[in-house]
């Protein structure tokens, strides 16, 4: 019998559509005060990150918000494309500057992966997040990685990228996207 992949997630921990705490603005942590809960937090995310990459190969990188394991905090991870890319930690982001320039790209995400669906982002971010000791931090994403990052402090602020689609855009089966044998794709 064949699994669907939303049900291998939701084997592999991750809460799936439908759950209110998808739908809740997670809570912020008050660094440095809340550092051994942040942690704990990120480790469990990257614990699942693991787990789902074991079952899943992901050729344009992935993300995954403590929302989608079950903790309404404001913490994400993503993992870039790049081989050997450190991961991106996210710690209360918040996107504080998008380009105008935006493009469609098919997007999935690990709460409701049976479909992908077509999805208007800005080219160019700009996302403040809190470090560990509690200073500020600032930094640019572009492109593919500005889609991942901005697909996981949408989590965060209870959106899924269904939200962001065009109306009367709906998402298409999982068996159809891979048909379309498309990566992201940009004009530099």
């Amino acid at each position: 019998m064949d699994v669907r992949p939303s049900q291998r997630m939701r084997d592999l921990g991750v809460v799936q559509r439908g759950a209110g705490i998808l739908t809740s603005t997670a809570r912020a942590f008050d660094l440095p005060a809340e550092r051994e809960e942040a942690e704990r937090v990120v480790d469990e995310l990257f614990a699942a990150i693991e787990r789902i990459g074991q079952v899943h190969p992901f050729a344009k990188g992935m993300g995954i918000a403590a929302p989608q394991i079950g903790i309404s905090r404001a913490a994400a991870v993503v993992q870039s494309a790049e081989p050997g890319a450190p991961a991106i930690i996210l710690l209360n982001p918040r996107v504080t500057e998008r380009s105008q320039e935006a493009d469609e790209q098919y997007e999935g995400c690990l709460s409701f992966f049976d479909v992908r669906g077509m999805v208007p982002r800005p080219l160019r971010i700009t996302v403040a997040t809190t470090a560990l000791d509690g200073s500020a931090v600032t930094t640019v994403y572009e492109q593919g990685l500005a889609r991942l990052v901005h697909h996981e402090i949408d989590h965060l602020e209870g959106l899924l990228y269904v939200d962001r689609m065009e109306p009367g855009v709906e998402p298409i089966p999982v068996e159809e996207y891979r048909q379309t044998g498309r990566s992201w794709s940009y004009n530099s």
